[in-house]
């Protein structure tokens, strides 16, 4: 029984050495034992190393293993009790259920386990205490020891009570892989591979107190026990040092070795220093020597002379820092002849750095491999399986059923599933209740068609076939919800499915991908295996299975093996074990990387650790210790390349951040006067050209350049030198072509021939006027709609369109009750107003939307908000038409089946016509001797000004036309008389507030709210015709925009016209109705939104993300409309119609 060390800084070949030493030894006494345990991620690797100095090149009695492997090997040679071990998934399955029972009694952590990703930071706490080899009283120990902190206090409690349930919870029938090293610790002494073996560790930084029990074990089964430690030439290995020292880990390896030892009265062999001086890593690089012997120790000192080992390179951002070193690997690989094997990658932040490493290394053809694991929490078949459950646990809800429907294994095409999406978002439909049910509301868009419903019967059936199997009701044992999920899994083909994607991905060269997918299936029965066996008969909700389900996802990891040999590696800087390369970049040299910022946290946080590194008891490393610990991280990775070392560093992060240099760049220099930081992305461009693929961008760049005629990354020769090189490739050819045409892109209208508008359509149109006023706004925006019939998908919902729908049709429906009944709008009182406007509304709001307006509390809140509107608005009409002495003569007129009307049958040539369609909401009429005068109203949910200019452009014609079609329709009826335009006016539905100091009357009030209800619009100048409309108007009328002067005359504010004026209006209304008409006959569809001060045609416009209308691109501009003064109007009009 000895132990021994084997000490020697890096790059001293301490591996090599005792390799040979094993080797030698082991041909000399061929029936003993030699295990020499290394890293998980060495194993594949020294057992290769082994082997090839080997001079059998063959291994006999020695093995390569790990401490998993090593354990596997022991337990299989002299057996045990057969309890399962618990890893990492089922750790977190059993504190789900756990932490779900005793929840009350957790005040600090009971309201956070529901969070997603927080029972993985009770189970990382509690896995530290057993890998520290604390006992639920020790936790108790600390407990007390932070009293005086409060919240450490009740966190450290709540860890206590959890840990202790934890554990009585698996007692006898599980172990965790902690205690599963403990109980191998105790099988040791009845294993024959271990007595009378040379055991060597090589490979560690350190060990954890729970493994070192167990090397104390090993030392006294062993001959001997051999552990390579990695120490400065300088340095003493039995003098402790200061924690910030750089080998202090190594030291206190040492020391935690020696005193297990000792206690067990183990021997100490003769150790082995190895100090040749350079190292034989560093023979030939004198400057990469001088890196290991002075890095991070003190006193500094410089290197003289110029080096040719060490770089440092600038990058702007993290995607070009990776792409300059994709630049320089393809270089050496070139000019140097190395393979891609000798060369190694380093990020500080592989997470970060991943996407930037496999996309720019693709395109430069650079076979790398990430060591990494991967989550499968975002793999489409958990997706299905939570999305699936959840169906239940969230009733049917919108979101959750249509997660499962797209999670890409639910048989259903993109195309049903949008079929559904749109009738369900339609109709409103929620709760399994209403899906198990057959669909009967039909939407809009099916009109009569019965097959369409059907269809969406048949989709419904076949989602509510699929998920049967998930119901569970209430408590249910544990087990049963498996079974269910499992059945459900083999009944839907899920393990066919990922197959396929399997097979699809390893057609396409996604390996990883493949690999994910191949492993998926089996990482979830697995799981399901181990709920089955941890909760069994435990009865438990399925909400409760979901929780612990999805726990268990993100637990669960991926690994991959590298594909092929010659690859270059890429890891992070301390889960990477590198052995010998020749080359190492190491990427994001950041501030913030390194040193790494302080953790994210965790239950125990930063500031506790600090705290509670007091105690007697050990944790893991603080964020100090991790500090240095991370230094010694940095000097093994900067001192494994034999040749070269690359440093670099970004100045702005993937998400825009600004970074600066770590402290390791300026140590680095400090080191190396000479060296100078270099600037790679400023070389010229066709230097950096090493693959097709890879220049594509250059060349795509450059042309935009050209074309926006600034200073460009090429000179116009290497432009056109490049574009016909790619041009010449057959490969490129058509790729190319899309680039120039895409570069050199200008908007040109374009417009349909005569012959497909027709087919669009027709000879004949018949269309609103608001149709007409769309096209005026953008012709584009027209053809989609109407000639496309692009429409917007229509939820269920109530908007301001929907309340301007039921305002008209509940005051319609008032108009027709008060024809029907003895009163007149004159004289109805104001009870009978508002019991027939409560009638109405009753009836409309039942009738509109598939009931939307009773469908929630909220929703049935805005029929009684609606119904307190219409009553002030029929109270405001009857007060307005008191006032003066128009009659209504109808509401609701529709004029589409009205036999010659000239304002709504326009000719637009002898072939083609145009019948306006549409309802005026109401028109009024007061008859005198010779004239009668007509009045039209159009009632508004929103605000609406009359505006000339916006006549004059097209953009506000459906008063006008109203008016001119009302006209007719009145000269229809009084064909003796004079009839004559008296007003053309908005009314806008709403109850406003009004503000009112203490001590103002009803009547007042009243008042002030006719004020803001007075109606807009334009009216005829008239004298006798504004009489007629207020009879009780002095200086401001409360009905119509008119107010006069002291003198009498009209102010300013008044929104009049004369006759003359309002017949000019009446005529260009006519001209530009027609002119419309036939440019959209003709096929006119440019993209042309118009643009004013206040008014923009693309802000609000449905199609803006479908037409692409671009500022920036040549050709695309917005018509500016100017807004001229109305008497600059009335003159345009009349050159218009000559």
């Amino acid at each position: 029984m000895s132990l021994r060390f084997c000490f020697g800084p890096s790059g001293s070949g301490k591996s090599y050495k005792v390799y040979s030493e094993i080797i030698e030894r082991s041909m000399k006494s061929p029936k003993q034992n030699f295990l020499i345990i290394v890293p998980d991620q060495f194993t594949m690797q020294t057992q290769k190393e082994l082997v090839s100095m080997h001079p059998c090149e063959g291994i006999m009695n020695v093995d390569v293993l790990s401490f998993g492997r090593l354990s596997h090997r022991i337990f299989e040679e002299v057996g045990g009790e057969k309890i399962p071990v618990l890893d990492d998934t089922g750790k977190s399955l059993v504190l789900q259920r756990v932490a779900a029972s005793i929840k009350e009694k957790l005040p600090a952590l009971g309201s956070h386990l529901h969070k997603q990703g927080y029972i993985h930071e009770v189970k990382s706490a509690i896995s530290e205490f057993m890998q520290y080899g604390l006992s639920v009283e020790d936790v108790g120990k600390l407990t007390e020891f932070a009293q005086k902190r409060g919240a450490l206090y009740y966190k450290l409690k709540d860890l206590r009570l959890l840990y202790e349930s934890f554990l009585e919870y698996i007692k006898g029938h599980f172990i965790t892989t902690e205690e599963r090293m403990d109980v191998l610790r105790h099988k040791l002494v009845h294993s024959e591979i271990l007595k009378g073996s040379v055991v060597v560790f090589d490979g560690f930084t350190g060990f954890t107190p729970i493994q070192n029990r167990l090397i104390q074990e090993i030392m006294t089964l062993t001959d001997e026990v051999l552990v390579t430690i990695t120490l400065g030439e300088e340095e003493k290995p039995f003098e402790m040092d200061g924690e910030q020292k750089l080998f202090y880990l190594s030291k206190k390896t040492v020391c935690d070795l020696e005193g297990l030892a000792k206690e067990a009265g183990v021997a100490r062999g003769q150790d082995l220093y190895l100090t040749a001086s350079p190292s034989p890593r560093f023979k030939e690089k004198e400057a990469l020597s001088f890196l290991e012997k002075h890095l991070f120790r003190a006193p500094g000192k410089f290197f003289a002379g110029k080096q040719e080992s060490i770089f440092i390179s600038e990058a702007p951002t993290t995607g070009e820092e990776v792409h300059q070193t994709g630049l320089q690997i393809s270089e050496l690989i070139r000019k140097d002849k190395l393979q891609y094997r000798d060369i190694a990658i380093i990020c500080s932040d592989l997470e970060s750095y991943a996407p930037f490493v496999e996309r720019e290394f693709a395109d430069m053809g650079i076979p790398c491999y990430l060591d990494r694991t991967r989550g499968i929490v975002l793999n489409p078949m958990i997706e299905y399986i939570k999305s699936g459950l959840e169906l239940y646990t969230r009733d049917f809800s919108y979101e959750s059923v249509f997660h499962y429907l797209r999670s890409g294994l639910a048989d259903f095409s993109t195309e049903e599933v949008d079929i559904l999406e749109n009738y369900i978002i339609q109709t409103g439909i929620r709760g399994k209740k209403k899906w198990n049910r057959l669909f009967t509301h039909k939407i809009k868009s099916m009109g009569e068609d019965e097959e369409a419903l059907q269809q969406i019967n048949e989709l419904r059936s076949r989602f509510m076939e699929q998920v049967a199997e998930l119901e569970a009701k209430g408590l249910t044992a544990a087990y049963t919800h498996v079974e269910n999920l499992y059945q459900f899994l083999v009944q839907n083909r899920v393990q066919e499915k990922l197959e396929a994607y399997e097979k699809q991905f390893t057609e396409q060269g996604d390996l990883v991908r493949a690999k994910e997918y191949g492993q998926i299936y089996r990482l979830v029965i697995e799981l399901l295996d181990q709920i089955y066996g941890l909760l069994g008969e435990e009865q438990i909700s399925l909400q409760e299975f979901l929780e612990i389900l999805v726990a268990g996802f993100g637990e669960i990891e991926v690994g991959t093996i590298p594909q092929n040999v010659d690859r270059i590696l890429v890891g992070d800087m301390e889960r990477t074990r590198l052995k010998q390369v020749k080359v190492l970049f190491f990427l994001g040299v950041n501030d913030g990387n390194i040193p790494r910022s302080a953790s994210k946290g965790g239950i125990i946080s930063d500031m506790d650790r600090e705290f509670l590194k007091e105690s007697d008891l050990e944790l893991a490393p603080t964020p100090r210790q991790q500090m240095f610990i991370q230094r010694f991280y940095l000097y093994l990775n900067l001192t494994k390349p034999s040749d070269r070392l690359y440093l670099s560093y970004a100045r702005v992060n993937g998400a825009g951040k600004t970074l600066r240099p770590s402290y390791l760049i300026e140590t680095i220099r400090k080191m190396y006067p000479e060296l100078t930081i270099e600037q790679p992305f400023r070389k010229p461009v066709l230097e950096q050209l090493v693959t097709p693929k890879e220049g594509v961008r250059y060349l795509a760049q450059s042309l935009r350049e050209y074309v926006e005629n600034v200073p460009g990354i090429l000179s116009k020769q290497e432009l056109f030198a490049l574009y016909q090189t790619y041009e010449g490739m057959e490969d490129y050819e058509g790729l190319v072509k899309t680039l120039k045409e895409a570069a050199f892109y200008r908007y040109e209208a374009s417009g349909l021939s005569q012959a497909v508008a027709r087919a669009l359509y027709g000879k004949n149109l018949e269309n609103s006027v608001s149709r007409l006023e769309t096209y005026a706004a953008c012709a584009y925006h027209h053809f989609l709609q109407y000639g496309l019939s692009l429409k917007e998908r229509e939820e269920f919902g109530f908007e301001a369109v929907d309340m301007g729908n039921i305002f008209h049709g509940v005051l319609d429906e008032f108009a027709r009750r008060l024809e029907d009944s003895e009163y007149t709008w004159f004289n109805f009182p104001q009870e009978f107003g508002q019991s027939q406007v409560a009638e109405a509304m009753e009836q409309v709001a039942a009738e509109y939307g598939a009931g939307i307006l009773y469908s929630s509390a909220r929703q049935a809140y805005g029929i009684n908000r609606m119904q307190r509107i219409l009553n002030r608005t029929v109270d405001t009409l009857q007060k307005q038409l008191q006032k003066g002495e128009f009659v209504p003569m109808g509401h609701e007129i529709s004029f589409r089946y009205v036999e010659d009307l000239a304002a709504v049958d326009v000719t637009l040539s002898q072939e083609e016509k145009m019948r306006l369609t549409g309802r005026i909401d109401r028109v009024d009429v007061a008859e005198q001797d010779e004239q009668v005068y007509v009045k039209v109203i159009d009632y508004k949910s929103g605000t609406h000004q009359f505006q000339l200019a916006s006549v004059y452009y097209g953009l506000q014609l459906q008063l006008v036309v109203y008016m001119n079609a009302a006209m007719e329709l009145v000269a229809k009826k009084y064909p003796d008389k004079e009839v004559v335009p008296a007003a053309l006016l908005y009314y806008h539905v709403e109850d406003p507030m009004v503000e009112a100091e203490g001590g103002v009357c009803e009547e007042d009030i009243n008042e002030m709210i006719q004020k803001q209800l007075r109606m807009s619009g334009v009216v005829n100048a008239q004298d006798q015709v504004v009489e007629l409309l207020d009879k009780e108007m002095t200086d401001k009328s409360l009905v119509i925009p008119v107010e006069r002067k002291k003198d009498g005359s009209f102010s300013a504010r008044s929104s009049i016209m004369s006759s003359e004026e309002l017949a000019l209006v009446s005529d260009y209304v006519n001209h530009k109705v027609r002119e419309i008409g036939r440019e959209i006959l003709a096929g006119h569809k440019e993209i042309n939104p118009y643009e004013t001060t206040k008014k923009d045609a693309c802000e609000y416009c449905a199609y803006k993300k479908v037409c692409g209308f671009d500022g920036t691109l040549p050709g695309y501009e917005k018509r500016q409309l100017e807004e001229s003064e109305q008497a600059a109007i009335y003159e345009k009009m009349k050159e218009v119609l000559g």
